[in-house]
């Protein structure tokens, strides 16, 4: 079973220096058929405008993923972690017993475009930790790239959860095949451009989520990046 949900029919909220989607749950938006996707809590579109950002706030037992489109983010932690990651560049932050940290717009005339995802850990009260690698274009042209997994396989950063992450590009005659594992679901977010999953037409912010299916394709893609989620 395939299920859709349209960019338009998230959550929204538009601070002036921040401007942000929900794809789940957050803050001041509640909506009871999206609170989680197994163990996928959080995907936040978020823009910020120069210069701006996240004060140093808190967070315990939760895998935090950033993953940048547009522009450079900053970022600072308690646990001595801090860089600028820009476009394919994935972040990997382990609150666990707890951690504080700061995320800014690290241009002071360019919007910074990322996506703030949120894991639940598979285990808590574990130490705290930070990890970056970063992904070149080729790696994801035409193919489903591994970026985040629990064993760190395939050079992917380390998450504690039950899940799988993979981004990829799709565009023009390029298509991906993905075999999705028995009893996995996974979920599907259109980062930007427009794609076809399994015959169905996408655009930037619309999500799939694939139950007790065996396969997805990915098509027809107009400067399409794509994250796939594998959860179990």
């Amino acid at each position: 079973m395939i299920q859709l949900r349209r960019a338009h029919e998230r959550g929204h909220a538009d601070h002036g220096w921040l401007n942000s989607w929900h794809s789940f749950s957050f803050a001041d938006y509640y909506d009871p058929e999206h609170t989680q996707f197994r163990s996928l809590r959080v995907i936040n579109d978020d823009t910020v405008q120069p210069g701006q950002g996240f004060g140093t706030h808190g967070h315990r037992d939760m895998e935090i993923v950033s993953y940048v489109l547009e522009g450079a983010l900053a970022h600072k932690d308690s646990t001595g972690g801090g860089s600028v990651i820009r476009l394919g560049s994935v972040q990997r932050m382990s609150a666990g017993t707890g951690v504080r940290h700061s995320e800014f717009n690290a241009s002071q005339s360019e919007k910074v475009h990322f996506l703030q995802i949120w894991f639940l850990p598979n285990k808590t009260d574990i130490p705290p930790g930070y990890e970056e690698k970063y992904f070149d274009e080729a790696e994801k042209r035409g193919k489903l790239r591994l970026v985040a997994s629990p064993d760190g396989a395939n050079g992917s950063v380390k998450i504690q959860t039950d899940a799988k992450m993979f981004a990829g590009l799709v565009n023009g005659g390029e298509r991906i095949e993905h075999s999705i594992g028995s009893g996995d679901d996974v979920y599907v977010h259109i980062a930007r451009g427009h794609v076809s999953l399994n015959g169905h037409p996408l655009e930037a912010g619309d999500a799939a989520m694939l139950t007790n299916e065996d396969r997805l394709v990915l098509d027809q893609g107009q400067k399409a990046e794509v994250l796939v989620f594998e959860l179990w």
